[in-house]
């Protein structure tokens, strides 16, 4: 009876230390508050759009809100600065992860973060497609009106995008080393504020993706070229960057990441919640609104693809010799 009771109590302190160590996911029945999800650039933008959109399919899963907050500013890597200062990756906290934060850190001596130390991989979700966009009462019927002008007012032509390091910033200075242009660049907290800078004609240009889109085919922005391999479904008339004659195709993938260390349990469940929303059919229609499509990864080839695409951003930085210091 002694041994039995001794085998009853060990058991019991055995069952007792597996209970301790269950994932976070099962002591705290992970939701137990609304979810953050934080969105780097202003309301009204096609992230803001997406991410409304997928929030409301996520909460439904998860029996919480998932509240869409917008920290735009520094050229969208404010989201990705809380996260590295986040001390508890409980899962209630998460963020679009864009290309802006592999770069902002090797633009400076003193980095405050590290894309890949710092930070979670979730899941991917999707990129955007890019425009270069003048007013339409502008003299520029195309490209190559617009170019050949920048190309006899050096440093007079004006282009928007949503800060410095930002995709558009890199790929229109890569232009202007291409073509020997010299563009003055002016950053903006996000689109909107940009379009209405455009609108103003504070500026000449914009650089941005197709939340222009809407102004666009309203008539009061013409597009001059798209970045992508092809031609964009929703505008065919305007050519590639490619069928300009510079080999450039640009796009900006991004996709949704928490603090370091979050628990794997609460990964996966946010993982598969968020790639059912991404499948839903109300979630597809709004990225085609804004002409982007689902580029689905899971966590451990989105930690891969980051790896590579950190190198590869961290390179272009010191190509163009981009600096904020």
């Amino acid at each position: 009876m002694e041994g039995r009771a001794f085998i009853g109590r060990r058991a019991a302190l055995a069952i007792g230390a597996a209970a301790l160590a269950r994932p976070a996911i099962a002591q705290q029945g992970f939701p137990n508050r609304p979810i953050r999800l934080i969105c780097p650039w202003p309301a009204g933008g096609s992230a803001d759009a997406v991410f409304r959109t997928i929030g409301e399919m996520a909460s439904r899963q998860l029996g919480q809100p998932v509240l869409v907050e917008n920290r735009s500013g520094a050229s969208g890597t404010m989201g990705m600065q809380m996260m590295a200062s986040e001390a508890r990756g409980d899962g209630h906290l998460i963020g679009q992860m864009p290309v802006t934060a592999f770069r902002l850190p090797a633009m400076t001596r003193r980095p405050t973060w590290d894309p890949l130390r710092d930070l979670s991989y979730i899941i991917h979700l999707t990129g955007y497609l890019f425009g270069v966009v003048v007013r339409s009462d502008s003299p520029w019927q195309d490209w190559a009106s617009f170019i050949a002008h920048a190309r006899t007012s050096p440093g007079r032509v004006t282009y928007g995008t949503p800060g410095v390091g930002s995709t558009l910033h890199i790929t229109m200075e890569e232009i202007g080393r291409r073509t020997g242009i010299e563009f003055t660049h002016v950053p903006f907290r996000g689109g909107p504020d940009g379009f209405r800078a455009l609108l103003a004609g504070d500026i000449t240009a914009i650089a941005d993706s197709t939340g222009w889109a809407p102004l666009v085919q309203e008539g009061r922005f013409r597009l001059l070229c798209t970045w992508g391999a092809a031609r964009a479904q929703r505008f065919p008339d305007a050519p590639t960057l490619k069928e300009l004659g510079l080999d450039i195709v640009s796009e900006s993938p991004f996709g949704v990441v928490g603090p370091k260390g979050m628990d794997p349990a609460i990964i996966r469940r946010l993982h598969d919640v968020l790639k059912t929303a991404l499948e839903d059919p109300v979630v597809i229609t709004m990225l085609a609104r804004f002409d982007m499509v689902p580029r689905y990864m899971d966590s451990e080839t989105y930690a891969a693809f980051a790896r590579e695409l950190n190198a590869h951003e961290v390179a272009a930085v010191r190509r163009l010799g981009l600096s904020t210091d």
